[in-house]
Order: C-alpha cells, then sequence, then structure tokens
C-alpha cells in the first residue's frame, strides 16, 4: 500500500509545520500549561486564519473537505511540538457533527471552522468500561433528552460552548450534544500530565439533543485514529530531540550517539514510529475509502499506546538527568506519550476490543 501523501495534505503538512514551529518557544507552552486552560489563544487563532481547523470538515460548512485524512497530519504536526491547543477533541467532534447532526446542530460547523466557538467530547467515565457502554443516562424530555452522570477527564472544556456526551438510555448507547453551561452541569479541574485544562463534567438532568444512531461509534472511531495521530507526532519530536541531544553531546571523547547501545536504542524508537505509521494510515485509507475499519483503528490505537509510551521512555532514558528537567522541552513529550497511552482505556483494554472484533 502506498502512504504517499497526496499534494494536498503535503500542503497541510507544510503550513501546520510552519505555524507550530512560529509558535513553539517554551514559554509560550508554560503560559497555557499555568494559565489552567492548556490553550495558546495565539496558537488557536493562527491555524482558524490559516484554515486548519477545518481541513477536515466537509466544503459545505466552510471546511476543505480532506477528512480524517487531513485530521491525521495536521494532529501529527502538533504532535511534533507538543502545542497546547484542543485540536483532536474540536475537530473529532466537529467531524461527527457534520456526519451525524442534524441540520440545526450543523449550523455551529461555521463557527467552528473559524475558531470562534469549540466544541469538545465527553467519552470517559472513572473506573474500568468500555467507551461504547457508558454508565451515563439519557432520558427523553419533549422532543430532547436529560443526562445524568459522572464523565471523566474531559478535555480542555474552557472556552468550549458545546461537549458531545456519551450516555446509554432504553434505547442502547448513543451520543448527545449538550451545551457546556447548561442547567445541571457542573465542571471541576482535573490534573493531568499533559496539563491540558481536562476537567470531570457532572450532569445531573442536563438538557441536551441526541445525534444519529451510529454517532458513537464514528466519534469513538475518530477520536482513536487521532489519539494514534498525535502520538505518532509525539514519538516523532522526542526522537528528533534525542538524535540532536546525543550528537552534540560526548562522552569518553566521542559523541554519545557514536556508542552502539545508544544506537540500538534509537533503532528501536525509530521502527516503532513507523510501525505506528503504518498502522495509523491504514486505518485512515479504510475509514476514508468507507470500509469497515474497527480493527485497523484498534490496532493502530494500541501501537500508539504500546509503541508510543516506549519511544518516550527510550528517549527520556537517553537524555539521563536532563530528560526530566522541566526546562527542558524532552519532558512534555514523555507527559504527552503516557497521557496518550492511557486515554480511552490504554493498550489492554484496545487488545480486549480487538480480540472481541476478531
Amino acid at each position: 500500500m502506498d502512504f504517499t501523501l497526496g499534494e494536498d495534505l503535503e500542503a497541510v503538512r507544510d503550513l501546520a509545520r510552519q505555524i507550530f514551529a512560529d509558535h513553539a518557544a517554551q514559554e509560550r507552552i508554560k503560559a497555557a500549561e499555568q494559565s489552567g486552560t492548556g490553550l495558546d489563544a495565539a496558537l488557536w487563532t493562527a491555524l482558524a486564519d490559516a484554515g486548519l481547523l477545518g481541513v477536515a470538515l466537509p466544503e459545505s460548512a466552510g471546511g476543505a473537505g480532506l477528512g480524517v485524512g487531513g485530521l491525521a497530519v495536521l494532529l501529527e504536526e502538533q504532535g511534533r511540538t507538543v502545542a497546547p491547543v484542543p485540536v483532536w477533541p474540536a475537530v473529532v467532534a466537529a467531524l461527527t457533527l457534520a456526519e451525524h447532526g442534524t441540520a440545526a446542530q450543523r449550523d455551529l460547523l461555521p463557527a467552528l471552522v473559524d475558531g470562534g466557538e469549540r466544541l469538545t467530547v465527553a467519552l470517559e467515565e472513572f473506573g474500568a468500561a468500555d467507551p461504547a457502554e457508558p454508565r451515563c443516562t439519557a432520558v427523553r424530555d419533549g422532543d430532547g433528552w436529560r443526562l445524568t452522570g459522572v464523565k471523566a477527564v474531559v478535555p480542555a472544556p474552557s472556552g468550549a460552548s458545546h461537549v458531545l456526551v456519551s450516555a446509554r438510555s432504553d434505547e442502547g448507547s448513543g451520543l448527545y450534544l449538550a451545551a457546556t453551561s447548561a442547567a445541571g452541569t457542573s465542571w471541576e479541574p482535573a490534573g493531568t500530565t499533559a496539563h491540558d485544562g481536562a476537567a470531570h463534567l457532572t450532569l445531573d438532568g442536563t438538557p441536551a439533543q441526541a445525534l444519529g444512531d451510529e454517532a458513537l461509534a464514528s466519534v469513538l472511531r475518530l477520536a482513536r485514529v487521532a489519539l494514534a495521530a498525535v502520538q505518532v507526532g509525539v514519538a516523532e519530536g522526542a526522537l528528533r530531540l534525542a538524535a540532536d541531544h546525543l550528537t552534540g553531546r560526548e562522552q569518553f571523547g566521542r559523541p554519545l550517539a557514536a556508542f552502539q547501545a545508544v544506537q540500538h536504542q534509537l533503532a528501536d524508537c525509530y521502527i516503532e514510529i513507523d510501525a505506528m505509521r503504518v498502522c495509523l494510515w491504514h486505518a485512515v485509507s479504510l475509514i476514508s475509502a468507507g470500509q469497515d475499519a474497527e480493527s485497523a483503528v484498534l490496532v493502530a490505537k494500541w501501537w500508539s499506546d504500546e509503541g508510543g509510551l516506549n519511544v518516550v521512555h527510550r528517549v527520556q532514558h537517553l537524555h539521563g538527568g536532563i530528560g526530566v528537567d522541566v526546562d527542558y522541552p524532552v519532558h512534555r513529550h514523555f507527559l504527552w506519550g503516557k497521557q496518550i497511552s492511557g486515554t480511552l482505556g490504554g493498550a489492554s483494554a484496545d487488545l480486549e476490543l480487538l480480540g472481541a472484533a476478531l
């Protein structure tokens, strides 16, 4: 299979790489972390002005129509610089709304493309549970629904106007759109390794509107692919930092990169990243072609959990003491890699779901 990017995706990659590089100063990243929102507002605006927030969305919503492939390219570039902007939850939610929302719900999309509004997703709960089988409940209320329950570590809710919430009703599990400030909602800040401004969401009869029947499966599929794409970028960015560090630092009169034990660890990282990328783009290609991608998505997510965590562990080890220095950027790659590896259940949960699918 040919995984070469087409002309359009190459243009997205090059533009995104330039914008993320221009906003990659450590001072900016620290400021976003310390703000409690996990958001570099200037970078978010720059992405919107360049049209990158809408690159995956359909042209009918003002986007570029590049779908999940455009999203994957954008997120890989974000991961390289661990840029503090909530691209994956915002765009995954917007894509889901574009595909499964009602006409009234899709009216939100133009504002999402230009960065004026933002969505997020509430897909996880406390305890070991399949995200496709939520414990949060939905009860009919006239033409709408009322949601009750607790959703854990909702990514970057600060500044988001709406949230997509997974919940179960008498009709089965589904996905619902609620305003983040609706009656019956309360938010509690949640500390995460990535310092992304996450929060726990408590729902107490919160009014919401249902999306289409396949919306929950779709948003979970997109979320797993998005996380895998970010992790590829995180791992590549970490490996680049390691290569630069090891070629510039000497021991016994030789660059550290010249030692065989170091080269073996770098080679292992390279192989894991290549496997992650192949699995990611296999899943992307199946989704783009409208084919059954369930197993491929789970394989890609498992590799991002297992391989991605292996890479950031090795890279931090290869940096020695400087690897845990918060003034040196590589520790952020480790923290992001660690958090992604546990999101939506982690490697063991992915293998269980994959076994069931097979």
